[in-house]
């Protein structure tokens, strides 16, 4: 694993602070046209699938923001973090912890998996 900031690294960024905690139309540019992402009950397809997924994820909750953790780990082609989430609901303040694992190919993401528990 690599010390020095790389590509993907900067591209991990992207995915948290410009994608989850932005634009979901920023899918677009940094995952593939045959991206696949995992979750553990479904899967979602392209730009346009991860892009919704984002924006049902914002709609859940108020405010809703991300922050690095752990990582970005980058070996090879493989990229992992761990994040923090919060954001509010009409339960309350909520706040959730996530591990992502992401594949690279050409500098985009063409493969995610990610696990999230919600903290109590």
């Amino acid at each position: 694993m690599t010390e020095h900031p790389t590509p993907l690294h900067t591209l991990y960024g992207r995915w948290l602070e410009d994608l989850w905690n932005g634009d979901p139309s920023v899918a677009a540019e940094i995952v593939s046209p045959d991206f696949v992402g995992h979750w553990p009950d479904h899967e979602v397809h392209g730009p346009d699938g991860l892009a919704a997924a984002v924006r049902e994820t914002h709609a859940m909750f108020d405010g809703v923001s991300f922050t690095l953790a752990v990582g970005p780990l980058v070996d090879g082609d493989m990229v992992a973090g761990r994040w923090i989430g919060s954001g509010k609901s009409r339960q309350g303040t909520a706040r959730f912890i996530g591990n992502d694992i992401l594949r690279a190919r050409d500098g985009l993401f063409t493969e995610y998996w990610v696990a999230t528990v919600v903290l109590p």
